[in-house]
């Protein structure tokens, strides 16, 4: 059986995005329920040097759609990171799955082999396809992923694995 390039990276990135989603959902709904100010969950860190769950859920999406683009050969769809609230939040990760749901599955198939170079000066770092997806674009997305689901879990959101894992 031969490896997928497509069904490990835009499957997986669909799923963990949507649960995102659904998670943020309920979020907003924490935050109303316990007149919480939303800030108070967008800004939230589990430690002062890491990025607030706004910043994760952001980076989340570039990882998704950086190696989407890049396994497919396409140039990466670059977001400005203005999101301010929950929504701004949802409409950024939809727009993240549909641009990886149009990209090209034969494209993404053939792309194990693939050149693919990210970062820039000092920072380059160069990979096969499969070795950027497996050992450097996944690890980072499902790190980014799994910390903004802790964020919220740790500030009451009443979320747990299920959410996070979804449905396939």
């Amino acid at each position: 059986m031969s490896f997928s390039m497509y069904e490990a990276s835009v499957p997986v990135f669909t799923q963990i995005l949507n649960s995102l989603a659904a998670i943020i959902d309920k979020a907003e709904t924490h935050a109303n329920e316990k007149n919480i100010d939303p800030a108070a969950l967008l800004q939230a860190r589990l430690y002062p040097d890491m990025f607030p769950f706004l910043r994760q859920v952001q980076v989340a999406t570039d990882f998704a759609k950086g190696c989407s683009a890049r396994l497919a050969g396409v140039e990466v769809p670059r977001y400005e990171d203005t999101e301010k609230s929950f929504a701004d939040l949802r409409e950024r990760i939809a727009r993240t799955v549909a641009f990886i749901s149009d990209l090209p599955r034969d494209a993404i198939e053939a792309s194990d082999q693939r050149d693919i170079v990210t970062g820039s000066g000092a920072k380059v770092r160069e990979f096969k396809g499969q070795d950027y997806l497996v050992h450097y674009a996944m690890p980072h997305f499902y790190f980014h992923a799994t910390t903004a689901y802790a964020l919220l879990r740790h500030n009451g959101v009443e979320i747990g694995k299920k959410d996070f894992i979804g449905s396939y």
